[in-house]
């Protein structure tokens, strides 16, 4: 088969490198890839948003089947154009998107279906924000509505910060939406459950725990993830159970009442308190950098499942893993996730030799005259397997001052909270 796979990240890289080991696959064309993708794939320079350009590039290289790595375009609903054009695609479609494309319609879907999450409210202005704080506590999670890259959600301490924030938003400082959803501060800790489904069916793909502040000790503002181990150790049977029956089966069985059922990756992202789950948001694809510490866990076909997802035969499928633990941590260009330095080169990539369990993947990154060079806020995602996180962790230091990056920074403390519990784990 000709895959083709939409997107350019560090998610996108380590797809990639899932799909090339597929029986099925012949040749990978990435849209627009990085410069890991291009050592194993060709990459194809188009913007993913302008669909019909990039129904041309896949009409030519006939391309039997698409994956979407990432967000905008499923909420901008290249799922819905693909198929009315006759291309076989993975990803949910523009309606069931909306799960994250719509903060509002999110906490909307759970309340008609008591599924456990913060208390919210949805505001368009702000009068709507001066009531909820009367009568809200403090700290309040301000949400941009719409799509925001990982830095539309802020926790603030004083109702002066909420209205700043809220402000910001109401003028638009993100373009997806003007609306915003303040909610209250659920305490405990965060991680993320994964499943993929078809309209049939669904099936676990992975759990893990992600970093999302830019400094150590989970200090400073949000980003797009620093980095994330597998699996989650805080999610064990009894917690699951909960998350299944509470959450996945009302989501999934609520967009099937609608007439959209799920079809692809979904990513819950979960704040567990004194054993119970509750609901933070959903993600509507593999996430990232969590996509660059499950895929390498897995040990079935990843195109095989895909394609049985495809064809609503999910329920076909043995999903098997690997046991060993997985961690990485992300370079990124200094001043991330603010003004962050671009077009920088990273010389001593080529001359590292990576070991079996070690890997690493692209993520803000190009080659412009044969040398790669930083292109995002986020470039590598240094990943390594093992059985205990402590040495994984250690491992990956090890390899990133071996590309001793000048540009760059990194947090040294990812996995803390379970190396804090148990260095044996």
């Amino acid at each position: 088969m000709n895959i083709g796979l939409i997107g350019g990240g560090g998610r996108e890289h380590a797809l990639c490198a899932k799909i090339i080991e597929s029986r099925f696959c012949k040749n990978i064309f990435c849209f627009p890839g990085n410069a890991g993708t291009s050592k194993i794939a060709k990459n194809i320079d188009v913007n993913i948003l302008n669909f019909n350009q990039l129904l041309r590039y896949l009409k030519f290289y006939k391309i039997d089947l698409v994956v979407i790595g990432p967000e905008e375009p499923l909420v901008k609903g290249l799922v819905n154009f693909l198929k009315k054009n006759r291309i076989r695609v993975f990803g949910p479609d523009k309606y069931a998107s909306k799960l994250e494309g719509s903060k509002a319609f999110m906490k909307k879907l759970c309340k008609d279906n008591n599924i456990p999450t913060a208390k919210f409210k949805v505001c368009t202005h702000l009068r709507q924000v001066e009531d909820f704080l009367k009568s809200g506590n403090l700290p309040t999670v301000v949400k941009a509505d719409g799509l925001a890259a990982g830095k539309g959600v802020t926790v603030c301490n004083t109702k002066k910060q909420v209205i700043k924030i809220s402000k910001e938003i109401f003028r638009g400082k993100f373009k997806s939406s003007r609306k915003i959803v303040l909610e209250e501060f659920l305490q405990g800790e965060e991680a993320s459950y994964f499943i993929i489904a078809d309209k049939n069916s669904y099936r676990f793909f992975g759990s893990a725990q992600d970093h999302k502040r830019v400094k150590e000790n989970d200090k400073g503002p949000n980003t797009g993830g620093m980095g994330a181990y597998s699996p989650a150790p805080i999610i064990n049977k009894k917690i699951e159970k909960k998350i299944i029956n509470k959450i996945v089966k009302p989501t999934l069985n609520a967009l099937k009442i609608r007439k959209n059922p799920y079809r692809g990756f979904l990513y819950i992202g979960l704040m567990i308190n004194k054993g119970e789950p509750y609901l933070i948001e959903y993600n509507i694809r593999m996430g990232d950098p969590e996509c660059q510490v499950i895929l390498p866990r897995l040990k079935s076909d990843l195109v095989e499942i895909i394609l049985n997802t495809t064809k609503d035969k999910l329920s076909k499928c043995k999903i098997e893993w690997k046991t060993t633990k997985s961690m990485t941590i992300v370079l990124c260009s200094k001043g991330y996730p603010g003004t962050y330095i671009k077009s920088r080169p990273i010389k001593n990539l080529e001359s590292i030799n990576l070991k079996k369990n070690e890997i690493i993947y692209h993520a803000g990154t190009k080659i412009d005259k044969n040398k790669i060079i930083s292109t995002g806020g986020r470039v590598l995602n240094i990943t390594s397997l093992g059985k205990n996180f402590l040495l994984i962790r250690k491992n990956i230091i090890r390899l990133i001052k071996k590309i001793n990056w000048n540009y760059g920074f990194y947090r040294k403390d990812i996995g803390w909270r379970v190396i804090k519990k148990n260095e044996n784990y």
